[in-house]
């Protein structure tokens, strides 16, 4: 097993992080932040994950809100 103990994304899921910034922030101000039609047309955490999966760079986008939320000391469960 490959441990990662200096990365804080580790055992989280995207799902697990998009679920969470959807809950913090919505989908109309997460496509303010990152405009990608899957946050716009008819959003949905199963539409937008299979494009998260499918686009590094939208991923990456996506890890780095979140990553700046927990520095800015927003907790998630």
């Amino acid at each position: 097993m490959n441990d990662q103990p200096k990365n804080p994304l580790h055992g989280l899921t995207l799902e697990k992080i998009l679920c969470d910034l959807v809950d913090f922030y919505g989908w109309d101000e997460l496509y303010k932040m990152i405009e990608l039609r899957c946050f716009y047309n008819d959003p949905s955490i199963k539409s937008s994950l299979k494009f998260l999966r499918k686009t590094n760079w939208a991923r990456a986008k996506i890890e780095t809100i979140y990553l700046n939320l927990q520095k800015n000391g927003q907790v998630f469960d």
